[in-house]
């Protein structure tokens, strides 16, 4: 490697892969805490059939901007509870008011 290409890689902070979903808030009921529906499509396993499979996952919400209805974005991060590995990271689309 080059002069350039060493430096250009020293500089780079290091990328750390982490997950990302999308979802939907259902509850905001709790301090802090945010649960997030996450609804994927899969093919059955015996019949071929794409069904949609769900899970909710409990996300950290520092200053309780989100509410219930919005879409979000959820990235996973150390443990914050028992049940808590999640962190919203950000609003992909706001809640339409009835």
């Amino acid at each position: 490697m080059s002069e350039a290409q060493t430096a250009v890689a020293a500089a780079a902070p290091a990328v750390k892969n982490t997950r990302t979903l999308v979802g939907k808030v259902v509850s905001d009921k709790r301090a802090k805490t945010v649960t997030v529906l996450v609804e994927r499509r899969a093919k059955h396993e015996l019949y071929g059939k794409i069904v949609a499979r769900s899970r909710k996952y409990h996300a950290h919400d520092e200053n309780g901007d989100y509410k219930m209805g919005d879409v979000v974005e959820i990235s996973e991060s150390r443990p914050l509870s028992k049940t808590k590995n999640w962190v919203v990271t950000r609003l992909v689309e706001k809640a339409r008011a009835v």
